[in-house]
């Protein structure tokens, strides 16, 4: 059986098997030829899946009038999705595809952030490596936009995602894995990866940064043409196939016609898309099995791990600063007990040495307010947590692409916020002034997110204050000298013991995106600007110039000069030497957050 790609071409089924690469422009026709591939597979009954970062491959379900159903494939994530994806569910979905044999789509497009979207891929990659090794079978794996999953240039978070697509590039044949490389960035993908293509389609290139890519690919091959002239001039939906090795060809073709719908081509203005009925597919139990294992990844989460443990510190520290009751209530008490062991128990999977030092501290607090049997039940607790094995946390990868700055509403510089308050020192109940909360509060609430200590401006300005005020010069003094803070090298401070017993981070940002908007609300607009574009690019820099050109800012004017040292002190940016690269920090990244 053949795979009937072009009129001029039909490949052998074991291309399934096969490493082939898909390169051109933008709108030159390589989504349209690999979803044309994928449509032969699929009539030939080969498995496929496709992971894309686009959003466009759903169009696999509708039929080329874009109304009549077209493949009866799954669509995991996206707009058009049967079933939503969750940025811990890679392994899940590579278990999903191993154990039915299922082609799929996976629509990671919608993802909130680029951190969510290369983790879900290392850990898809690593887990459908792993899976397939020990129970080979023929898939084609499709990489949308492969420069997002396997860069040439990676940045240091993403050196796991890379090793795991190019293990599966390298080895992945001897298990029954082939793939497909879309890219209209060639130059931008892994030269290792790209150079064991067996089989390179490459339509309109004029850039001569991607022609350079091609001409690398050939002379890896050992083929004698010159292609520089030829490549500019191809015309939409044609390609020049080299396959020096596996089919010996070198030929100009036209891709065929697809009979499902192409989503790949560019909206037009004024076109409205309309509600389409996709192919229908029988996906409840994927629904039902997928719901419960998200759930228990969740659990296993690091970070939900922290979140559930600050909660029930909270709950703690909530409990002890009660009065005590006249008649204690033994009931409530070890219904408390019970929710903490039940807590440590959900956790077990994925807790740290840090973490089950504080699940101890915990249920020790909850012990003292206890008594009679529950003394019992928190022994029994404290030996089982004994027994807790422990596991290293997975990092977080990110895959960032270049994103001007969004618009901003609102602006309110820390001027505007500030509080004429007059600080007092504690009284005997252990009050303390407004502005003084708020710095025990700003320092709690990034003590949670494994911060646990901010620097002079950056206490000032979270707590909306002047770095510069004699009155909040004052509020640290008198905070320092109660002993409710403590300060560190290089003019930084901490929360003491009884600081942390005071302070409360009920209002900490509850997702990156809040701790996004609360600094939104402490600096000023042009700075805010600058700000944006670098959390949209992070952990990559901005060209010192480019960077004052999307905040509407002069790079030789005093002022942009000056928000960038304003940035600095903070501690949110960092520039390199005279007028180098300016990026953001991780004070604005901290791992508690997602």
């Amino acid at each position: 059986m053949k795979l009937h790609l072009s009129p001029a071409l039909a490949l052998p089924l074991d291309a399934v098997t096969e490493k082939l690469a898909f390169l051109g422009r933008t709108g030159s026709g390589k989504t349209y030829a690999a979803s044309k591939l994928a449509e032969e597979m699929h009539a030939a009954r080969a498995q496929f899946v496709v992971l894309d970062p686009v959003g466009k491959w759903w169009s696999l379900r509708l039929a080329a009038d874009g109304t009549a159903p077209g493949i009866a494939i799954p669509v995991f994530g996206g707009l058009h999705g049967d079933v939503p994806l969750e940025p811990t569910s890679g392994k899940l979905v590579a278990d999903v595809i191993c154990d039915r044999g299922i082609s799929l789509v996976i629509d990671v497009s919608q993802f909130e952030s680029d951190a969510d979207k290369a983790r879900f891929a290392t850990e898809f990659a690593a887990r459908f490596f792993y899976r397939k090794k020990g129970a080979p079978s023929a898939v084609h794996l499709f990489l949308e936009e492969a420069q997002e999953f396997i860069p040439q240039n990676p940045q240091r978070e993403e050196a796991r995602m890379l090793h795991a697509f190019t293990r599966i590039w390298k080895l992945g044949r001897n298990f029954g894995i082939g793939g497909s490389l879309l890219t209209q960035r060639p130059q931008e993908v892994n030269k290792k990866v790209l150079n064991l293509t067996e089989l390179l389609f490459c339509f309109q290139l004029s850039g001569p940064h991607e022609r350079k890519a091609v001409d690398g690919w050939i002379a890896e091959k050992g083929i004698d043409e010159d292609i520089s002239g030829e490549l500019p001039k191809l015309a939409r939906g044609h390609a020049h196939a080299w396959s020096p090795a596996w089919l010996d060809i070198s030929k100009v073709i036209a891709i065929g016609t697809r009979w499902t719908f192409d989503a790949s081509s560019t909206p037009k203005v004024g076109a409205r898309a309309d509600a389409r009925e996709l192919a229908t597919i029988d996906l409840e139990k994927l629904r039902s099995d997928m719901a419960a294992t998200i759930e228990r990844a969740k659990a296993e989460d690091p970070k939900e791990l922290r979140r559930r443990i600050a909660e029930l510190e909270r709950e703690a520290r909530h409990t002890r600063a009660m009065p005590a009751p006249a008649k204690p209530d033994e009931a409530a008490v070890a219904r408390r007990v019970e929710r903490a062991v039940a807590a440590a128990e959900r956790l077990r999977a994925s807790a740290r040495r840090k973490d089950l030092a504080e699940l101890k501290q915990l249920l020790a607090a909850i012990g003292r307010a206890s008594l009679s049997d529950a003394g019992a039940r928190l022994a029994a607790a404290l030996a089982y947590l004994e027994t807790m094995r422990t596991e290293p946390e997975v990092p977080v990868t990110v895959a960032p692409e270049e994103i001007t700055a969004p618009a901003r509403q609102t602006v309110r510089t820390p001027a505007r916020d500030m509080e004429r308050t007059v600080a007092t020192p504690p009284n005997g109940d252990g009050a303390v002034s407004r502005p003084q909360q708020r710095m025990l509060d700003s320092l709690a609430a990034f003590e949670e997110l494994d911060i646990p200590e901010l620097t002079w401006g950056q206490l000032a300005v979270y707590s909306t204050q002047s770095p510069k005020s004699s009155g909040f010069e004052k509020n640290v003094s008198i905070l320092r000298s109660n002993a409710l803070i403590e300060t560190r090298p290089g003019k930084r401070f901490a929360l003491t013991e009884t600081g942390r017993q005071i302070a409360s981070a009920a209002d900490r940002p509850a997702s990156l995106d809040a701790l996004h908007e609360a600094w939104s609300r402490y600096v000023s607009g042009p700075q805010w600007r600058m700000l944006a574009a670098l959390i949209r690019q992070y952990p990559r820099a901005i060209d010192y110039e480019r960077l004052a050109e999307i905040s509407s800012q002069s790079p030789t004017s005093s002022g942009y000069e000056k928000n960038i040292s304003t940035l600095r002190s903070l501690g949110l940016i960092q520039k390199g030497p005279a007028n180098g690269p300016v990026s953001a920090t991780a004070l604005l990244f901290p791992a508690g957050l997602t």
